[in-house]
């Protein structure tokens, strides 16, 4: 019998668990464990919204005020210890806990940038005490320096030049975001920063920062000094999983667990940010950092460790979840669904990237396997609706 249930793990993911557990008639005991002081809260406003000042930390709550979830919330004490064997989950306090089953939703961190403890005025952005620490820095600057120019960099930098400062934007690769979007693409999204008055510069890794206790510079090593009064540092997210060591788990880039979120350990699941979980759709073993991903999966987890067969988003078996995310940079919205490798090719469908609007597809031996919008969203919406279908055509559904 599963009477106690412990989510490890109190952001998005884990509140989706919580949902999910109760939705899929759980009626034990849920205990959800945060590293943070703070109620479960969303995040993308982060970066944008509430670092402009557009909302308060209010806004960014997740919960519900007509839900009543039966949660014992154990928050600011982080996990220190799993312990299988005896069930039982050892807080940094020393309290241990005794479970049926553990949900694993920790999620991830910022990388920071080695050399750079002690220096005042240098960010990463992954917490609410992140921004609210940002924020307050950026409003008494006027330059800006941010190192990366994936999609929290860039959403930074939007919402600093939109608060006027002086902004420039650091990317080692060659081309920003030819990851997930490919080079072509990438390119077209990295405009936006030259569009608003922003400074990108491509292709030149950190050599370091300098200053004596405040940033006052960011060194490349081609030798340019850029001038810092703020510098933000956005090279990507590493999972929380360190404190699953001797657990028994397999850990390889995360949590790895099956489709289904089964981990290789019986009554232990894991979701969201801190699980490299198998994609049907993608054919191999992803880890997401994505809000939608976040949002749906853990509701797989709990039909698993509940030992029931409802799905994440309630798609059949044979139409797998369609990866997707969203971005907000410089008043322009960009949509990404499916998932995109090396070596498929792209074409415009609708629009224009040089108008900052457009709808591209990308396609594998004639098929669409993933499509991006720039300010497209009704099409964009047909496009993702396609791509559920069990055989995707090149033509959208009416």
């Amino acid at each position: 019998m599963v009477e106690r249930i412990a989510i490890v793990g109190a952001s998005l993911a884990g509140v989706a668990a919580a949902r999910a557990l109760r939705r899929q008639s759980f009626a034990g005991e849920i205990i959800a464990i945060g590293a943070e002081r703070h109620q479960p809260y969303d995040r993308p406003p982060l970066s944008k919204a509430f670092l402009t000042g557009a909302c308060s930390a209010a806004d960014l709550s997740l919960a519900d005020d007509d839900e009543d979830l039966g949660v014992r919330w154990r928050l600011g004490t982080p996990a220190e210890r799993l312990d299988p064997r005896n069930r039982r989950i050892v807080l940094r306090d020393g309290e241990e806990i005794a479970v049926d089953g553990v949900i694993l939703a920790t999620g991830a961190r910022a990388r920071r940038l080695p050399g750079t403890d002690g220096l005042a005025n240098v960010h990463t952005l992954r917490t609410l005490d992140d921004a609210i620490a940002l924020r307050a820095d950026l409003q008494r600057a006027e330059r800006l320096v941010v190192i990366g120019a994936g999609f929290i960099g860039a959403e930074v930098a939007s919402s600093a030049r939109s608060l006027g400062l002086d902004v420039t934007v650091v990317e080692a690769l060659p081309t920003p975001l030819a990851g997930p979007l490919g080079a072509e693409m990438g390119a077209v999204c990295a405009r936006l920063h030259g569009d608003h008055g922003v400074r990108l510069l491509t292709g030149t890794a950190v050599a370091g920062l300098t200053g004596s206790s405040r940033v006052e510079a960011v060194e490349l090593a081609d030798g340019t000094r850029l001038p810092a009064d703020v510098v933000l540092v956005g090279i990507g997210a590493q999972p929380n999983v360190e404190w699953l060591a001797g657990s028994g788990l397999v850990i390889s880039g995360g949590v790895v667990t099956d489709a289904s979120c089964a981990t290789n350990l019986p009554a232990v699941v894991a979701t969201g940010d801190c699980a490299t979980s198998f994609s049907p759709y993608a054919g191999r073993a992803l880890r997401s950092e994505h809000w939608t991903h976040a949002f749906e999966q853990p509701a797989t987890a709990v039909a698993t460790l509940l030992g029931g067969e409802t799905g994440g988003s309630g798609a059949p078996a044979d139409r797998p979840a369609i990866p997707y995310f969203w971005s907000d940079q410089y008043g322009v919205r960009i949509q990404l669904a499916g998932h995109r490798e090396e070596g498929d090719t792209v074409r415009i469908v609708e629009g224009d990237p040089e108008q900052r609007s457009f709808l591209a597809v990308y396609e594998r031996h004639g098929r669409p396997v993933a499509v991006l919008g720039m300010n497209q969203p009704k099409l964009f919406t047909r496009w993702r609706r396609q791509l559920r279908a069990p055989s995707p055509v090149a033509t959208p559904a009416p």
